[in-house]
């Protein structure tokens, strides 16, 4: 006879069905993945790396920071009295024009950093993961980028102590600005592909200098080229540096003409839809 006091037995689980049985498979089956990070997401993470570095590596800020401040200052009282009368009048000048040199400078670290990190294999491990293929390099730009908005606000913030007045004020200031970082942004391909064809950081740098050094100087930034000779100054006319810094000092002075900034953007437009493919193009075949 059967005890109506005993509890009743749990029914027998096989071992090998799971908890939940057919419906937990089924859920299991209609979760989906996790959609995979887009350019963007790719490019931001780089991006952070990159602004990481100078809080690992802040001697690399020494560079940034005094090179700006040695050229504004050195350029300004040593130049200013003869090519102006006065260290002030001459800064009005100067000031614009220093901007674009520095950030045609900065760019060269755009092809040493990515040559360092070949050096150190960082990229063959890139090269493994399911990232955006141009995401290493958006990396770079968003460091150079940083590196330029840093180097400028300081050259800006001695120009005011010494007495520079940007006659457009504040939203003329923030349009050269914006200016500045295309400019960088542009020139920067130019030495990505340096970074990717020449084997060590410092032939990246010697090469990118020898190329800056003839068309940085042989412009407009120190000197008005009306006292030039004609064949120097059909040169400096024509030069994307001295149309660059034209567009700049207009910006900041409030007299710039549409004119005038296309000329300006041309060279940095030019260079990214022609260097970006060629740079992907490279780092496939590397």
């Amino acid at each position: 006879m059967t005890d109506i006091t005993a509890p009743p037995t749990a029914p027998q689980r096989d071992s090998h069905t799971p908890v939940g049985g057919a419906q937990g498979i089924a859920a299991l089956r209609h979760v989906a993945p996790p959609a995979p990070p887009g350019p963007m997401s790719n490019a931001l993470v780089f991006g952070w790396r990159a602004i990481l570095k100078f809080r690992h590596v802040p001697e690399q800020l020494f560079d940034l920071v005094m090179t700006p401040i040695m050229f504004t200052l050195l350029f300004t009282f040593v130049f200013g009295g003869a090519l102006a009368g006065s260290p002030g009048e001459y800064l009005q000048f100067f000031l614009p024009g220093i901007l674009v040199q520095t950030v045609v400078f900065n760019s060269v670290y755009s092809g040493m950093g990515l040559s360092t990190d070949f050096q150190k294999g960082l990229f063959d491990r890139f090269r493994t993961l399911p990232i955006w293929s141009l995401a290493p390099f958006a990396g770079l730009m968003v460091g150079d980028m940083l590196r330029h908005l840093i180097a400028g606000g300081i050259i800006l913030g001695i120009g005011l102590i010494l007495g520079y007045r940007p006659e457009a004020g504040l939203i003329g200031t923030v349009l050269a600005f914006a200016m500045l970082l295309t400019i960088g942004f542009g020139m920067g391909w130019v030495f990505i592909v340096l970074g990717l064809v020449v084997r060590t950081p410092m032939t990246v740098m010697t090469l990118g200098f020898t190329i800056l050094f003839p068309i940085t100087f042989a412009s407009n930034i120190m000197v008005d080229p009306a006292t030039m000779p004609d064949w120097l100054r059909s040169f400096v006319d024509v030069n994307p540096v001295s149309l660059m810094a034209t567009a700049l000092r207009g910006l900041m002075s409030g007299t710039a003409t549409l004119t005038q900034i296309g000329l300006a953007l041309i060279a940095p437009v030019v260079l990214t839809l022609g260097l970006a493919p060629l740079v992907l193009w490279l780092y496939r075949r590397r």
